[in-house]
């Protein structure tokens, strides 16, 4: 049977990937909200379904569906700012709707704690978008790790290189207060799947945060990890500035590169599928990696010195 979606932030850029997982899962959309409408992408999937700039007649419309023509609300995908999540999470319970999120699903961790409580006091889920756990090539990297030696500590250099213009910083992606910042922006589907992968959080040491770069040093309990962050195009190889390219990604584990440039087009389709079926990710799983880029946005900065990211090595150059 065809589920009931509505989505809210479907001006966004994630927003056409949601759009396509309802679309390829068969279901329907009956109400999509923005406060901007440069919504044209909706015409590619749903053109009949109802846009509204204004969140009370989205609400409106909504209620209005229920009362006169008992079309019930089953789901509502949230892709709007970071700092908006758990509120629209919030309005999706008290609807009698699931919620499915994009990540971070909140900026803070008590934020999650307290949609688990909601969630409880209700009927509804609330599922984030966890989409690297799904991917072939990490799926492939757990099985190795979770077959592999016990007692066995593993190395890992994660690096993601993918630059933004200046309107970056006047968005509120650059506002910290209201994307978390950085390491929560851009990293925290990594870190989600560090922890999947690795287990509990041991040590976290920050060794460089500005409003455009990130890094530090995480340890699981099975891996030390260096990692490297940056939104800077100053920070892209030359190798692959000279490919015209804007984006650099890399994980080595031992330093063995792990693949997984492609194989991404599908994976909210996938998540929403996973949900369907009954399985999905939900605020538990979520929890350790908003832990994470909440202890990053409040740490002390480290020393660089002992284990640290090898693209540190340029700014202790620049020092000297």
């Amino acid at each position: 049977m065809n589920k009931n979606f509505a989505i809210i932030g479907v001006g966004g850029y994630i927003a056409p990937r949601h759009l396509k997982a309802i679309k390829d899962t068969n279901n329907n959309l009956i109400a999509a909200l923005d406060k901007f409408d440069s919504v044209g992408i909706m015409d590619s999937y749903f053109p009949d379904s109802h846009f509204f700039v204004e969140f009370e007649r989205f609400d409106r419309h909504i209620e209005k569906l229920k009362r006169k023509k008992e079309i019930n609300l089953d789901y509502v995908s949230i892709c709007t700012p970071n700092y908006l999540h758990d509120a629209h999470i919030r309005m999706a319970l008290r609807r009698g709707a699931h919620a499915i999120c994009e990540k971070p699903i909140v900026i803070n961790p008590w934020n999650v704690d307290q949609l688990i409580e909601i969630e409880k006091e209700s009927n509804s889920r609330v599922y984030s978008i966890l989409q690297l756990r799904i991917h072939e090539s990490i799926i492939a990297l757990k099985n190795k790790v979770d077959n592999g030696p016990k007692d066995k500590i593993y190395d890992v250099d994660l690096t993601y290189l993918t630059s933004r213009g200046n309107w970056y910083h006047t968005s509120w992606k650059g506002d910290i207060a209201k994307s978390g910042g950085i390491a929560t922006n851009i990293g925290v589907h990594f870190y989600d799947m560090l922890s999947w992968i690795f287990g509990e959080v041991t040590q976290n040491k920050v060794h460089k945060l500005t409003e455009d770069t990130a890094a530090g040093y995480l340890e699981f309990e099975k891996a030390r990890v260096r990692w490297f962050l940056s939104v800077n195009y100053d920070n892209i190889p030359e190798t692959a500035k000279l490919e015209g390219k804007r984006t650099y990604r890399s994980i080595t584990v031992d330093g063995e590169e792990i693949e997984f440039s492609g194989g991404f087009t599908e994976l909210h389709t996938k998540s929403y599928k996973d949900i369907l079926n009954g399985n999905g990710y939900g605020l538990e799983d979520a929890k350790q990696s908003i832990q994470i880029v909440h202890d990053i946005r409040n740490a002390a900065i480290s020393p660089i010195q002992g284990d640290y990211h090898p693209m540190l090595s340029k700014q202790l150059d620049l020092k000297q």
